[in-house]
C-alpha cells in the first residue's frame, strides 16, 4: 500500500473542534509536523476535511 507524507501548516486555533479532533487523529500536535500513514481511504476523508491547514505529498 502507498504511503503519503502529512504536514501541518496552519495552526488550528480558532477551528472548529472537528478540524481540531481531525488533526489530533492524524498525529499532528504542531505546525511543521510530519506524519506518515497509509494511503487509505479513511485517512484521505481526514486529509480532504483539514486540506486547508496541512499539505500532503507521496512518500
Amino acid at each position: 500500500m502507498a504511503k503519503i507524507k502529512v504536514k501541518q501548516v496552519k495552526s488550528s486555533i480558532k477551528r472548529p473542534q472537528n478540524q481540531k479532533r481531525t488533526l489530533a487523529a492524524l498525529g499532528l500536535h504542531r505546525i511543521g509536523q510530519v506524519v506518515e500513514h497509509d494511503d487509505s481511504a479513511s485517512v484521505l476523508g481526514m486529509i480532504n476535511t483539514v486540506k486547508h491547514l496541512v499539505s500532503t505529498e507521496e512518500a
